[in-house]
């Protein structure tokens, strides 16, 4: 019985050869790709890195867009109605802001809902001076997803990233954010 050579598709045990592998590193190359551009799309900038531009419109639709706050400090915070620890510590946010707000400190809740639930959001909104927005609405947002709720950022004036508050950094408290905005508020001239 005479042995068959091994195909130019196949070697010699059934397995693929080079031509095969072509279309399968191709594949391969394009899911890495895509695999790469989704995590780069849901950034969570560290301290010392400049902060993501987002741009969108606030729960009134007005145009919100962190970049009309450079040269002030910026505190953003990434919520959602249905978290607990995002709904308990907007009250602090609150208190803070306001006793901040006239040194130049801006907030902005930037909410995880999706638009079917928006009533829920301006409801909640209805009772902070600050102003929120949905991310699922923004034109531009270089923070993507926020891989846990809440997640707080302090941004500088020059628009750098100097505290996030985190499930990974640990919980937000207003000691701490008091602390955070001293090191960063000028100090009054008299």
């Amino acid at each position: 019985m005479r042995r068959r050579s091994p195909s130019p598709a196949h070697g010699p045990f059934g397995t693929e050869t080079p031509t095969m592998r072509a279309p399968l590193i191709a594949v391969s190359l394009t899911a890495a790709l895509m695999m790469a551009l989704g995590q780069a799309a849901q950034a969570n900038p560290s301290p010392g890195q400049p902060a993501p531009a987002y741009a969108g419109k606030d729960l009134d639709g007005r145009a919100l867009d962190l970049a009309s706050f450079k040269g002030r400090v910026l505190v953003v915070n990434f919520w959602a109605t249905w978290c607990p620890p995002c709904r308990a510590e907007m009250p602090l946010l609150d208190a803070v802001y306001k006793r901040h707000k006239g040194e130049g400190v801006g907030l902005v809740g930037l909410s995880a809902d999706r638009r079917r639930d928006l009533g829920d959001v301006r409801k909640v909104m209805s009772g902070f001076s600050y102003p929120a927005s949905l991310i699922s609405d923004a034109q531009i947002n270089g923070y993507g997803a926020p891989s846990a709720l809440p997640a707080t950022y302090v941004i500088d004036g020059a628009g750098v990233v100097r505290f996030v508050f985190s499930e990974k950094t640990g919980p937000l408290t207003e000691a701490a954010l008091e602390r955070a905005l001293a090191s960063l508020i000028p100090p009054k001239t008299p």
